[in-house]
Protein backbone atom coordinates (compact mmCIF):
# COMPACT_ATOMS: atom_id res chain seq x y z
CA UNK A 1 0.00 0.00 0.00
CA UNK A 2 2.81 2.34 0.94
CA UNK A 3 4.40 1.54 -2.66
CA UNK A 4 1.45 1.86 -4.32
CA UNK A 5 1.15 5.38 -2.62
CA UNK A 6 4.48 6.86 -3.29
CA UNK A 7 3.79 5.86 -7.32
CA UNK A 8 0.53 7.97 -7.03
CA UNK A 9 2.71 10.89 -5.73
CA UNK A 10 5.48 10.58 -8.36
CA UNK A 11 2.98 10.53 -10.94
CA UNK A 12 1.29 13.79 -9.66
CA UNK A 13 4.72 15.32 -8.97
CA UNK A 14 5.69 14.95 -12.50
CA UNK A 15 2.44 15.96 -13.73
CA UNK A 16 2.82 19.19 -11.66
CA UNK A 17 6.03 19.74 -12.92
CA UNK A 18 5.20 19.25 -16.46
CA UNK A 19 2.06 21.50 -15.63
CA UNK A 20 4.51 24.09 -14.84
CA UNK A 21 7.41 23.13 -17.59
CA UNK A 22 4.51 24.01 -20.20
CA UNK A 23 3.19 27.55 -18.30
CA UNK A 24 6.68 28.79 -18.38
CA UNK A 25 7.40 27.72 -21.62
CA UNK A 26 3.77 29.46 -22.80
CA UNK A 27 5.05 32.32 -20.56
CA UNK A 28 8.69 33.13 -22.84
CA UNK A 29 7.12 32.85 -25.55
CA UNK A 30 3.95 34.65 -25.35
CA UNK A 31 6.50 37.10 -23.75
CA UNK A 32 8.88 36.88 -26.80
CA UNK A 33 5.90 37.41 -28.90
CA UNK A 34 4.95 40.40 -27.53
CA UNK A 35 8.30 42.02 -26.13
CA UNK A 36 7.35 41.46 -22.95
CA UNK A 37 11.22 40.65 -22.12
CA UNK A 38 13.28 43.31 -23.97
CA UNK A 39 13.58 46.77 -23.08
CA UNK A 40 11.40 49.03 -24.88
CA UNK A 41 10.19 52.66 -25.69
CA UNK A 42 7.10 54.10 -26.47
CA UNK A 43 5.83 56.39 -29.53
CA UNK A 44 2.60 57.63 -30.03
CA UNK A 45 0.56 58.12 -33.55
CA UNK A 46 -3.67 59.69 -33.85
CA UNK A 47 -5.21 58.26 -36.82
CA UNK A 48 -8.72 59.26 -37.70
CA UNK A 49 -9.45 55.52 -38.10
CA UNK A 50 -7.47 52.40 -36.75
CA UNK A 51 -10.07 50.38 -38.55
CA UNK A 52 -10.59 48.08 -35.54
CA UNK A 53 -6.63 48.23 -34.34
CA UNK A 54 -6.13 46.44 -31.18
CA UNK A 55 -4.17 46.18 -27.99
CA UNK A 56 -1.44 43.78 -29.26
CA UNK A 57 -1.46 44.07 -32.13
CA UNK A 58 1.69 44.06 -33.92
CA UNK A 59 4.31 46.82 -35.14
CA UNK A 60 6.37 46.21 -38.21
CA UNK A 61 9.32 48.17 -39.40
CA UNK A 62 10.79 47.46 -43.01
CA UNK A 63 9.26 43.89 -42.56
CA UNK A 64 10.74 43.24 -39.40
CA UNK A 65 8.23 42.79 -35.90
CA UNK A 66 9.47 45.96 -34.11
CA UNK A 67 6.55 46.02 -31.02
CA UNK A 68 3.15 45.81 -29.86
CA UNK A 69 0.44 48.06 -29.76
CA UNK A 70 0.15 49.23 -26.21
CA UNK A 71 -2.93 51.07 -25.73
CA UNK A 72 -5.79 52.65 -28.28
CA UNK A 73 -8.05 55.74 -26.51
CA UNK A 74 -10.05 58.57 -27.88
CA UNK A 75 -7.71 61.64 -28.69
CA UNK A 76 -9.82 65.26 -28.96
CA UNK A 77 -13.02 65.04 -30.66
CA UNK A 78 -12.96 62.03 -33.29
CA UNK A 79 -9.33 61.15 -33.38
CA UNK A 80 -7.58 57.58 -31.83
CA UNK A 81 -4.40 58.08 -30.41
CA UNK A 82 -2.13 54.60 -30.39
CA UNK A 83 0.50 54.01 -27.80
CA UNK A 84 3.07 51.57 -29.34
CA UNK A 85 5.85 49.76 -27.22
CA UNK A 86 8.69 49.44 -29.69
CA UNK A 87 12.00 47.77 -28.76
CA UNK A 88 14.71 49.65 -28.11
CA UNK A 89 17.38 47.86 -30.59
CA UNK A 90 15.17 49.70 -33.16
CA UNK A 91 14.71 53.20 -31.96
CA UNK A 92 18.22 53.99 -34.05
CA UNK A 93 16.35 52.73 -37.39
CA UNK A 94 13.23 55.05 -36.88
CA UNK A 95 13.73 58.87 -37.65
CA UNK A 96 11.44 61.38 -36.68
CA UNK A 97 9.70 62.56 -39.86
CA UNK A 98 8.98 58.76 -40.17
CA UNK A 99 5.27 57.90 -40.59
CA UNK A 100 3.05 55.12 -39.25
CA UNK A 101 0.03 53.73 -41.33
CA UNK A 102 -2.52 50.87 -40.14
CA UNK A 103 -2.10 48.13 -42.33
CA UNK A 104 -3.35 44.26 -42.62
CA UNK A 105 -1.14 41.58 -41.31
CA UNK A 106 -2.34 39.21 -44.87
CA UNK A 107 -5.19 39.49 -46.84
CA UNK A 108 -7.65 39.05 -44.23
CA UNK A 109 -5.33 39.13 -41.26
CA UNK A 110 -5.21 41.03 -38.07
CA UNK A 111 -4.50 44.92 -38.03
CA UNK A 112 -1.10 46.01 -37.70
CA UNK A 113 0.84 49.50 -37.62
CA UNK A 114 3.61 49.88 -40.21
CA UNK A 115 6.32 52.50 -39.87
CA UNK A 116 7.83 53.69 -43.02
CA UNK A 117 10.00 56.54 -44.46
CA UNK A 118 12.33 58.86 -42.44
CA UNK A 119 15.46 60.10 -44.04
CA UNK A 120 18.79 59.81 -42.38
CA UNK A 121 19.13 63.83 -42.21
CA UNK A 122 16.03 63.29 -39.58
CA UNK A 123 17.34 62.09 -35.84
CA UNK A 124 16.28 59.20 -34.22
CA UNK A 125 13.02 59.54 -32.04
CA UNK A 126 12.67 59.40 -28.38
CA UNK A 127 10.51 58.39 -25.93
CA UNK A 128 7.12 59.56 -26.39
CA UNK A 129 7.44 61.16 -29.58
CA UNK A 130 4.46 61.52 -32.10
CA UNK A 131 4.51 60.34 -35.64
CA UNK A 132 3.12 61.23 -38.51
CA UNK A 133 0.28 59.24 -39.62
CA UNK A 134 -0.86 58.30 -43.63
CA UNK A 135 -4.33 57.12 -44.46
CA UNK A 136 -4.01 53.52 -46.43
CA UNK A 137 -7.04 52.46 -48.33
CA UNK A 138 -9.08 49.90 -46.04
CA UNK A 139 -10.47 46.63 -47.13
CA UNK A 140 -14.22 48.73 -47.37
CA UNK A 141 -12.55 51.34 -49.66
CA UNK A 142 -10.82 48.79 -51.67
CA UNK A 143 -14.39 46.76 -52.41
CA UNK A 144 -15.71 50.04 -53.45
CA UNK A 145 -12.58 50.96 -55.74
CA UNK A 146 -13.65 47.21 -57.32
CA UNK A 147 -17.19 47.58 -57.72
CA UNK A 148 -16.98 50.63 -59.23
CA UNK A 149 -14.17 49.41 -61.62
CA UNK A 150 -16.70 46.07 -62.02
CA UNK A 151 -19.40 48.45 -62.56
CA UNK A 152 -17.13 50.59 -65.48
CA UNK A 153 -16.40 46.87 -67.06
CA UNK A 154 -19.96 46.13 -67.18
CA UNK A 155 -20.37 49.22 -69.37
CA UNK A 156 -17.93 48.66 -71.48
CA UNK A 157 -19.21 45.56 -71.98
CA UNK A 158 -22.52 46.18 -72.91
CA UNK A 159 -20.99 49.38 -74.98
CA UNK A 160 -18.56 47.09 -76.78
CA UNK A 161 -21.58 44.18 -77.52
CA UNK A 162 -24.18 47.62 -79.09
CA UNK A 163 -20.75 48.35 -81.28
CA UNK A 164 -20.85 44.61 -82.07
CA UNK A 165 -24.16 44.22 -82.84
CA UNK A 166 -24.31 47.28 -85.25
CA UNK A 167 -21.73 46.08 -87.00
CA UNK A 168 -22.74 42.52 -87.75
CA UNK A 169 -26.60 44.40 -88.77
CA UNK A 170 -24.56 47.04 -90.87
CA UNK A 171 -25.06 50.01 -88.91
CA UNK A 172 -23.00 53.13 -89.36
CA UNK A 173 -20.07 54.02 -91.47
CA UNK A 174 -18.21 50.85 -90.07
CA UNK A 175 -21.26 48.58 -90.72
CA UNK A 176 -21.46 49.98 -94.34
CA UNK A 177 -17.36 49.18 -94.93
CA UNK A 178 -17.57 45.36 -93.45
CA UNK A 179 -21.24 44.56 -94.90
CA UNK A 180 -21.09 46.71 -98.35
CA UNK A 181 -18.95 45.22 -101.07
CA UNK A 182 -19.56 48.09 -103.54
CA UNK A 183 -18.10 50.38 -100.85
CA UNK A 184 -14.83 47.91 -100.37
CA UNK A 185 -14.62 48.15 -103.92
CA UNK A 186 -14.26 51.94 -103.85
CA UNK A 187 -12.10 51.98 -100.72
CA UNK A 188 -9.79 49.68 -102.59
CA UNK A 189 -9.79 52.19 -105.97
CA UNK A 190 -9.16 55.04 -103.56
CA UNK A 191 -6.11 53.19 -102.17
CA UNK A 192 -5.10 52.43 -105.97
CA UNK A 193 -5.44 56.20 -106.70
CA UNK A 194 -3.52 57.02 -103.02
CA UNK A 195 -0.62 54.67 -104.19
CA UNK A 196 -0.60 56.11 -108.11
CA UNK A 197 -0.54 59.73 -106.65
CA UNK A 198 2.21 58.41 -104.59
CA UNK A 199 4.09 57.26 -106.81
CA UNK A 200 3.62 60.50 -109.18
CA UNK A 201 4.64 62.24 -106.22
CA UNK A 202 8.10 60.58 -105.78
CA UNK A 203 8.68 61.50 -109.72
CA UNK A 204 7.93 64.91 -108.82
CA UNK A 205 10.54 64.70 -105.73
CA UNK A 206 13.22 62.71 -107.88
CA UNK A 207 12.61 65.36 -110.75
CA UNK A 208 13.33 68.09 -107.59
CA UNK A 209 16.31 66.76 -106.77
CA UNK A 210 17.98 66.54 -110.45
CA UNK A 211 16.81 70.28 -110.95
CA UNK A 212 18.46 71.09 -107.49
CA UNK A 213 21.52 69.10 -108.00
CA UNK A 214 21.33 70.88 -111.93
CA UNK A 215 21.40 74.36 -109.72
CA UNK A 216 24.51 73.14 -107.70
CA UNK A 217 26.26 71.84 -110.45
CA UNK A 218 29.20 74.19 -111.06
CA UNK A 219 29.59 75.76 -114.69
CA UNK A 220 26.13 75.79 -115.57
CA UNK A 221 23.66 79.32 -115.69
CA UNK A 222 21.37 77.95 -113.01
CA UNK A 223 24.76 77.43 -110.83
CA UNK A 224 25.83 80.88 -111.82
CA UNK A 225 22.92 82.69 -111.44
CA UNK A 226 22.01 81.07 -107.98
CA UNK A 227 25.91 81.27 -107.18
CA UNK A 228 27.49 84.38 -108.50
CA UNK A 229 26.70 87.55 -107.00
CA UNK A 230 28.08 89.89 -110.23
CA UNK A 231 25.25 87.84 -112.71
CA UNK A 232 23.39 88.72 -109.51
CA UNK A 233 23.79 92.01 -109.34
CA UNK A 234 23.96 92.20 -113.39
CA UNK A 235 20.49 91.06 -114.13
CA UNK A 236 19.18 93.51 -111.39
CA UNK A 237 20.89 96.29 -113.32
CA UNK A 238 18.98 95.26 -116.60
CA UNK A 239 15.77 94.60 -114.93
CA UNK A 240 16.18 98.30 -113.75
CA UNK A 241 16.56 99.02 -117.17
CA UNK A 242 13.79 97.10 -118.78
CA UNK A 243 11.67 98.73 -116.15
CA UNK A 244 12.82 102.64 -117.41
CA UNK A 245 12.50 101.37 -120.99
CA UNK A 246 8.84 100.07 -120.24
CA UNK A 247 8.09 103.52 -118.43
CA UNK A 248 9.71 105.54 -121.55
CA UNK A 249 7.86 103.18 -123.84
CA UNK A 250 4.27 103.36 -120.94
CA UNK A 251 4.79 107.27 -121.38
CA UNK A 252 5.73 107.30 -125.48
CA UNK A 253 2.41 105.57 -125.93
CA UNK A 254 0.48 108.30 -123.58
CA UNK A 255 2.07 111.45 -125.64
CA UNK A 256 0.67 109.16 -129.24
CA UNK A 257 -2.27 108.92 -127.06
CA UNK A 258 -2.34 112.44 -126.40
CA UNK A 259 -1.47 113.15 -129.96
CA UNK A 260 -4.15 110.81 -131.40
CA UNK A 261 -6.79 112.53 -129.39
CA UNK A 262 -6.18 116.26 -130.56
CA UNK A 263 -5.96 114.57 -133.61
CA UNK A 264 -9.18 113.04 -133.69
CA UNK A 265 -10.19 115.98 -131.91
CA UNK A 266 -8.92 118.16 -134.89
CA UNK A 267 -10.77 115.90 -137.49
CA UNK A 268 -13.90 116.30 -135.83
CA UNK A 269 -13.59 119.82 -135.66
CA UNK A 270 -15.11 121.79 -138.50
CA UNK A 271 -13.01 124.68 -137.91
CA UNK A 272 -10.11 123.61 -137.78
CA UNK A 273 -8.07 123.22 -141.04
CA UNK A 274 -8.16 119.53 -141.23
CA UNK A 275 -11.56 119.93 -140.21
CA UNK A 276 -12.23 122.96 -142.90
CA UNK A 277 -11.00 120.65 -145.46
CA UNK A 278 -12.29 117.22 -144.66
CA UNK A 279 -16.12 118.94 -144.43
CA UNK A 280 -16.42 121.87 -146.25
CA UNK A 281 -16.98 120.52 -150.09
CA UNK A 282 -16.06 124.21 -151.59
CA UNK A 283 -12.37 124.51 -149.24
CA UNK A 284 -11.88 120.78 -150.69
CA UNK A 285 -12.80 121.87 -154.44
CA UNK A 286 -10.65 124.92 -154.35
CA UNK A 287 -7.89 123.11 -152.50
CA UNK A 288 -8.35 120.46 -155.98
CA UNK A 289 -8.54 123.83 -158.29
CA UNK A 290 -5.09 125.01 -156.56
CA UNK A 291 -3.46 121.79 -157.00
CA UNK A 292 -4.23 121.67 -160.44
CA UNK A 293 -2.94 125.12 -160.81
CA UNK A 294 0.06 124.39 -159.39
CA UNK A 295 1.02 121.00 -161.74
CA UNK A 296 0.02 123.17 -164.93
CA UNK A 297 2.43 126.41 -163.52
CA UNK A 298 5.07 123.58 -162.80
CA UNK A 299 4.74 121.91 -166.17
CA UNK A 300 4.87 125.60 -168.14
CA UNK A 301 7.58 126.41 -166.03
CA UNK A 302 9.72 123.28 -166.70
CA UNK A 303 9.12 124.49 -170.62
CA UNK A 304 10.51 127.59 -170.26
CA UNK A 305 13.20 126.34 -168.10
CA UNK A 306 13.99 124.00 -170.96
CA UNK A 307 13.48 126.67 -173.61
CA UNK A 308 15.56 129.17 -171.60
CA UNK A 309 19.20 126.07 -171.83
CA UNK A 310 18.54 126.20 -175.95
CA UNK A 311 18.66 130.08 -176.14
CA UNK A 312 21.94 131.39 -177.60
CA UNK A 313 22.26 133.83 -175.09
CA UNK A 314 22.59 130.95 -172.08
CA UNK A 315 23.68 128.38 -174.13
CA UNK A 316 27.12 128.65 -173.03
CA UNK A 317 26.21 128.99 -169.03
CA UNK A 318 24.90 125.71 -169.15
CA UNK A 319 27.12 123.77 -171.17
CA UNK A 320 29.79 125.27 -168.97
CA UNK A 321 28.37 123.95 -165.61
CA UNK A 322 27.11 120.82 -166.94
CA UNK A 323 30.99 120.00 -167.76
CA UNK A 324 31.87 121.35 -164.32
Amino acid sequence: MSNYNNAKQVTVGVFIALGLAIFVVGILTIGEQRKAFVKTFSLRAVFDDVQGLQPGNNIWLSGMKVGTVKKVEFYGNAQVEVIMNIDRQAQPHIRKDARARISTDGLVGNKIVVIEGGSDASPAVATGDILETRHHSGMEEMMASLQANNNNLLEITGNLKTVSRKLTTGEGTLGSLINDPSIAGSLKASVTNLQAASAASEKVIANLQGFTAGLQRPGTLAAELVTDTMIFHNLRGTMAKFNDAADAASAFTRQMQAAGDGLSKGLNNPNSPIGVLLHDEEAAADLQRTIRNLRVSSQELSDDLEAVQHSFLLRGFFRKRNKN
